[in-house]
């Protein structure tokens, strides 16, 4: 580490101490070649999880982004805010093992992710969430996603 005093590169450590439940290190460094003590920190640098779009364009996965879909689709349904914080943590959990081994998901694997889950949580939210997520284009594929919904739920399970 280079001393910010005198440009050395010889230091030695005085003291270590791990800091924010171990997600980084704080080091205490003595110049070897004038004595100046600093500073610094070290943190794992994580590469963010990537988004691969419909169109080949990338961006990181995005959370928030995530949660304003589902609150969308749920909005004025009997779904507790607590259900949905679990589901959000569901998915995003599923999400990041998905795309653990090249940090890459396509958005379409999230998009079918997230119409399982509404699927089971309920059923107007999740065609809700079709109709945007399929760009339904006319009444008559809303109305078939209604009925391939309908015969896909036993009688005694429909909301």
């Amino acid at each position: 580490m280079r001393c910010p005093f005198c440009g050395s590169i010889d230091d030695k450590v005085i003291e270590s101490r791990t800091m924010a439940n171990g997600e980084s290190i704080r080091r205490r460094r003595e110049c070897i070649t004038c004595g100046f003590r600093f500073t610094s920190y070290e943190h794992i640098e994580e590469k963010p999880l990537m988004v691969v779009k419909r169109d080949g364009k990338r961006q990181p996965f995005n959370r928030a982004k995530l949660e304003k879909g589902l609150q969308r689709a749920l909005e004025k349904r009997p779904v507790s805010s607590e259900q949905i914080e679990s589901l959000l943590n569901e998915i995003e959990d599923k999400v990041v093992m998905k795309g653990r081994a090249n940090r890459e998901i396509a958005a379409s694997d999230i998009g079918e992710l997230v119409l399982e889950m509404l699927y089971n949580i309920d059923k107007v939210a999740y065609i809700r969430f079709a109709s945007v997520y399929k760009h339904f284009e006319s009444l008559d594929e809303f109305i078939n996603e209604i009925r391939n919904t309908e015969k896909r739920t036993p009688a005694h399970n429909e909301q």
